[in-house]
């Protein structure tokens, strides 16, 4: 018979970290290629009201959003507590939407113009009256393709 003895004195390997830039490098590659930057900074809070029946916009680069909301903190020493209108990253009145519309399709190439969709994302607690006030400046603007964004309502 044979006898079979323990080793005792072996120790377990060190493990090799000379892969770790390699994957360090790739994992930085790849969220660099998937992040996406914010193109607005939110001057108003928006919380938007949820929708049972949504459909997701298929094309993100045809779209101008409308912020109305409470301003932020920082800025309702300045702006008050009454919701106001954002476009692009500066607060505005309804009579600034026209411009803001004709320079938004100022912006695309000539095909994509009659493609252009407004999207308003608009706090819930937001009255009507201000909603109304923005719709009537955009038929003004003949901006007629327009779309409320919502969240997904919890069943």
């Amino acid at each position: 018979m044979s006898k079979f003895r323990k080793e005792g004195g072996k120790e377990t390997p060190a493990i090799s970290t000379a892969s770790l830039p390699d994957i360090v490098f790739m994992l930085l590659f790849f969220f660099m290629v998937s992040t996406t930057m914010r193109e607005v900074d939110l001057n108003v809070s928006v919380l938007v009201p949820e929708a049972k029946e949504i459909v997701k916009l298929e094309k993100k680069d045809l779209v101008s959003n409308i912020y109305v909301g409470v301003p932020m903190r920082k800025f309702q020493k300045t702006f008050g507590t009454e919701p106001k209108i954002q476009l692009n990253d500066q607060f505005a009145t309804v009579d600034d939407i026209q411009s803001f519309i004709a320079s938004e399709r100022e912006a695309r190439k000539e095909e994509l113009r009659n493609k252009l969709t407004t999207s308003l994302k608009v706090d819930q607690y937001t009255k009507m009256g201000v909603i109304i006030d923005i719709k009537q400046e955009l038929r003004k603007a003949s901006a007629l393709k327009l779309n409320y964004s919502t969240r997904q309502a919890a069943e």
